[in-house]
């Protein structure tokens, strides 16, 4: 099983990153040191290079790859195929138990990788330890739009327009699965007084040290918060005179809200959160489960005082810890 796992990430991160930049920008001027590169690159990642190049750069063109029989593409197949022989006869069950899972489960790795950098529109990462350890990798929308341009000078060339995603391409499919499991807790909190009383004391420690309680007449909007409501309730004890505003592109989840929060100190927008075409409030609060690009808010916020509720290890300005046990923060900024 180790040996299954090492072989899948090596043939997904040989694909995405060496034979990548190999593919764009040859490493050498040396034609026979260019022609020894690929040839290992075909037998670390048991795909032939020619082909691998081909599909790529018709995927850059947007046309259908079509297959192009040559020589190169032969000598590449035959390398492939005397390893694979080579490793059966001499290592049979190795080669059944580990090798053949393992290149499956890459080519399934590259597979997704592929489909997540683009799944919605093409998706940049700036994670920094992903584009160490894969070459800038995350740049995505920075390489389709200067494909020809080295990998290091990426970083450079951010595009200041890209869609970004806080997860690296084959770990985005998180990003439909942390939404939805924090849904499902926050059912689960509906059905039990005892955790309603839980979560709105951890989060009340943690917004009493960022919020001074007084009579301050704000303007708060909240972002996605339907079902239980324990930020606008956090923030009518703290602040009773602030105006507080609710908005949620769900509108079954601003009726379930509107049963806890029964005066008219509260607004209620159905509708999803867009920096624009909100109107200009004093704070505005975000939550663990908003899907949009946090960095962009942490570098720019659009309040004042920007509260975002965030990963217990992702602290940015003034962070309160609301629970261990959650894994959650809260994070202030100001404009």
């Amino acid at each position: 099983m180790a040996w299954a796992v090492a072989i899948a990430i090596g043939v997904w991160w040989t694909a995405n990153t060496v034979s990548h930049a190999f593919i764009h920008r040859p490493f050498f001027r040396c034609r026979a040191a260019n022609a020894c590169t690929g040839a290992c690159l075909t037998l670390v990642m048991g795909v032939p290079l020619p082909l691998w190049r081909g599909r790529h750069l018709a995927h850059h063109a947007g046309v259908p790859h079509a297959l192009r029989p040559s020589v190169d593409l032969a000598v590449h197949v035959a390398f492939v195929l005397a390893f694979w022989s080579a490793l059966a006869v001499g290592a049979p069950w190795f080669f059944a138990t580990a090798y053949l899972p393992g290149y499956l489960a890459g080519l399934l790795l590259c597979a997704a990788h592929g489909h997540y950098e683009h799944a919605g529109g093409t998706t940049s990462h700036y994670g920094r330890i992903y584009n160490v350890l894969c070459l800038n990798d995350g740049y995505h929308v920075e390489h389709h739009r200067y494909p020809g341009v080295g990998w290091t000078r990426l970083p450079a060339l951010r595009a200041p327009d890209a869609r970004p995603s806080r997860w690296p391409a084959p770990l985005r499919w998180i990003e439909g699965l942390v939404p939805a499991a924090l849904n499902v807790l926050e059912r689960i909190v509906l059905r039990s007084r005892m955790l309603q009383r839980f979560v709105v004391r951890a989060h009340e420690r943690a917004f009493r040290g960022m919020l001074n309680p007084g009579t301050a007449d704000l303007a708060v909007a909240i972002i996605g918060g339907g079902l239980f409501p324990r930020t606008a309730l956090i923030v009518r004890e703290l602040l009773p005179r602030a105006r507080i505003t609710i908005i949620d592109e769900r509108r079954e989840h601003l009726d379930v809200a509107r049963a806890f929060l029964d005066d008219d100190t509260f607004a209620f927008v159905h509708g999803r959160y867009d920096r624009g075409g909100v109107a200009p409030f004093d704070a505005i609060v975000f939550p663990l489960a908003f899907h949009g690009d946090r960095e962009a808010i942490y570098a720019h916020p659009p309040a004042p005082l920007t509260i975002v509720h965030d990963w217990i290890w992702r602290r940015r300005g003034a962070g309160r810890v609301v629970s261990l046990a959650l894994l959650k923060r809260i994070n202030l900024v100001h404009r």
